[in-house]
């Protein structure tokens, strides 16, 4: 049986390395990782639990290519904040964004036939000189340099939600070789949902504000609904409607309702004279314009008073000069008059999501991963650490040997979707099949394998 051989950077708790070796193990080849490199101690707990014979090294950019072994293919889920819609998406002005240099570093000394890197969507349109641009500059000089090192690239933003996961998590997937063009295009597609990852007869939770879900609403009802004060809907459950912060009169939760709607609408912003804003503070005049109330400033007032409402000016927009060039904010305008605006925001509360069985679950992501819950029997509870790597398509067996729940969490919504890297590792190994007989050493392409 032919060995390929690997190195896992930035390795995580080994998603990728899991799909890839599916993939080929598959095809009928045997794999061994020469090199898994990363830092996070919690994350090395459960590679060295899933891989307990194999070393761990730590940071990648204080280990010389010289001292790796020849290795066919590296795979790579470079740091994603600095280009995350979630973080500030400084791109190659942020450190972490540099870390694709020390993937272009080891593929220009070592030569490996191939690799597959893994990233967030934001990546693609990172920095663009256009709004109308497809990529942006950040993504352009990525695909310039793997080029340049006579890589023959493919690219595509892949939902984990089309491979079998009941997860709604796009993510975009680069492939490259020395001699062949892989095509990620028209795979066969599959669902779940996510009554097909649910255990039951977990433990669940009890809170003053679960408590109040369940004295409004049964466990049948909070299938399928988020808790958020900025917006709306049928699947929407407002502060106000459990009267999370004091009781609150029919009348107040129908002026608050309309408030949240009125509050979107830019004619507001142009009464003011600034530019639109999603979330417009409404003085008392504006809002009697929709809501008509004898007692409407005293019921706005005891609104302010319990939480639900607050109090501030319209913003302006303030642009400072910097390094990186103009970057524009929001800042209270205190020459415009106060108004009354919205309190809570979509992570405001303990629970943001309640996840339906025959639904899936939005892109879980570190920050939020905690806030979504589900029905377990008569209550409801946060997901178990074995519903979320199944979330991303870990077989059973995998061991994830971490107590503290802050920890686990920041694991799983870091991680990748393990079926959509199995099925592009797929498409890579047909290629390297195919190719393998050819020689490559007048390229400087060495088969570790050989």
């Amino acid at each position: 049986m032919e060995t390929i051989k690997f190195i896992d950077l930035f390795a995580g708790i080994g998603g990728i390395r899991c799909g890839f070796e599916n993939a080929f193990r598959k095809a009928g080849y045997r794999t061994e990782c020469v090199l898994t490199s990363e830092i996070k101690s919690y994350a090395v707990k459960v590679l060295k639990a899933n891989h307990p014979d194999e070393i761990v090294s730590g940071d990648i950019t204080k280990i010389k290519a010289s001292d790796i072994e020849d290795f066919d293919f590296l795979l790579a889920g470079f740091p994603c904040q600095a280009f995350s819609y979630a973080g500030k998406r400084l791109g190659f002005t942020d450190t972490r964004g540099t870390m694709f240099f020390e993937v272009e570093r080891i593929l220009r000394e070592k030569r490996p036939y191939g690799f597959i890197l893994e990233n967030v969507e934001g990546l693609v349109t990172h920095d663009r000189a256009n709004p109308k641009d497809k990529i942006g500059r950040t993504f352009t000089t990525i695909l310039q340099k793997l080029d340049e090192l006579g890589y023959r690239v493919s690219w595509r933003v892949l939902n984990s939600k089309n491979f079998g996961l009941a997860q709604e998590r796009k993510r975009i997937y680069i492939v490259g070789t020395l001699n062949a063009q892989v095509s990620l295009d028209y795979f066969m597609s599959k669902f779940s949902k996510i009554g097909d990852i649910l255990e039951t007869g977990k433990p669940t939770e009890t809170s003053t504000f679960i408590k109040l879900l369940l004295a409004h609403y049964t466990p049948e009802q909070l299938n399928g609904k988020s808790i958020k004060d900025k917006r709306g809907g049928s699947d929407n459950i407002h502060s106000w409607d459990i009267e999370l912060k004091g009781s609150v009169s029919k009348e107040q939760k129908i002026l608050l309702d309309k408030m949240f709607k009125e509050r979107r609408k830019k004619k507001w912003a142009a009464e003011f004279g600034i530019r639109w804003m999603d979330g417009m503070p409404l003085t008392l005049k504006q809002i009697s314009t929709f809501f008509v109330h004898p007692d409407l400033y005293n019921m706005l007032e005891d609104l302010v008073s319990k939480g639900y409402l607050k109090k501030e000016h319209p913003k302006k927009i303030v642009v400072k000069h910097t390094e990186l060039g103009d970057q524009e904010s929001r800042e209270q305008d205190e020459t415009l008059p106060l108004g009354y605006n919205i309190v809570a925001g979509k992570l405001s509360f303990e629970i943001s999501k309640i996840l339906s069985p025959s639904g899936i679950a939005p892109t879980m992501v570190a920050m939020d991963m905690k806030k979504n819950y589900v029905v377990d029997g008569d209550g409801l509870r946060p997901l178990t650490f074995r519903e979320g790597l199944r979330l991303f398509g870990y077989p059973e067996d995998f061991k994830f040997p971490i107590e503290n729940t802050h920890d686990g969490y920041d694991l799983l919504g870091n991680t990748v979707a393990v079926p959509v890297i199995q099925a592009v590792a797929e498409r890579l190994e047909k290629e390297f099949t195919k190719h393998k007989g050819e020689d490559y050493y007048e390229e400087g392409y060495l088969r570790a394998s050989v």
